[in-house]
């Protein structure tokens, strides 16, 4: 990531250096994963498509601890496979919104919540800003190369309320908490690095 564009990390000292964590990430371009996984203190396990693992890149994905999703139900072998990164204590990175879109947290899915409140692990709100504001004439599709992109780190919080509750009440709390501080988060970031 350093030699094709220049990232900017912002807060990465905010990320728990041990122990379960969940990234939850804005998602705007193809390059937010990458940036992320690229530029974070602690590796990423990000939860993928499946349509993504096709020729070459499905044994490197493969191989960086990547895990395949099937976005059209519910996918067991992949909340088996997130919940065992996070028993572990490793870093699961999710896009709540399902799919890329503006990038602004407006509709979350409940898979984040449902791996919060079912592992306990605290979820650490990540903004990746700039990866979609110029289109690049050599490569369409990414940033123009040596631009800056930002990776900011905000706090990490607790998306459960402490009851221990996993009921759909308990998880539609957890998404309209989660939802709140990602979207404060980004406002904050904007502000921080004026995007």
């Amino acid at each position: 990531m350093n030699g094709l564009w220049k990232p900017r990390v912002l807060g990465a000292w905010r990320v728990p250096a041990a122990g379960p964590v969940i990234m939850a990430v804005n998602h705007s371009h193809n390059l937010d994963g990458p940036m992320l996984m690229g530029t974070a203190p602690r590796p990423v396990h990000f939860l993928i498509k499946k349509e993504a693992f096709v020729g070459p890149l499905d044994p490197f994905l493969r191989g960086i601890g990547q895990l395949k999703v099937d976005r059209s139900g519910a996918d067991r072998a992949a909340i088996t496979g997130a919940l065992d990164v996070l028993a572990a204590g490793g870093v699961l990175g999710i896009f709540p919104e399902g799919t890329r879109g503006e990038g602004d947290f407006a509709s979350l899915r409940a898979g984040l919540a449902y791996f919060a409140v079912r592992s306990g692990a605290p979820v650490v709100p990540v903004a990746v800003l700039g990866s979609a504001e110029r289109k690049s004439r050599l490569v369409p599709g990414l940033p123009p190369l040596r631009t800056r992109v930002d990776v900011v780190f905000g706090d990490a919080f607790q998306a459960g309320d402490g009851s221990g509750r996993r009921t759909r009440t308990a998880l539609d709390e957890a998404t309209v908490r989660i939802q709140r501080r990602l979207s404060a988060h980004l406002a904050d970031a904007k502000r921080f690095t004026g995007r």
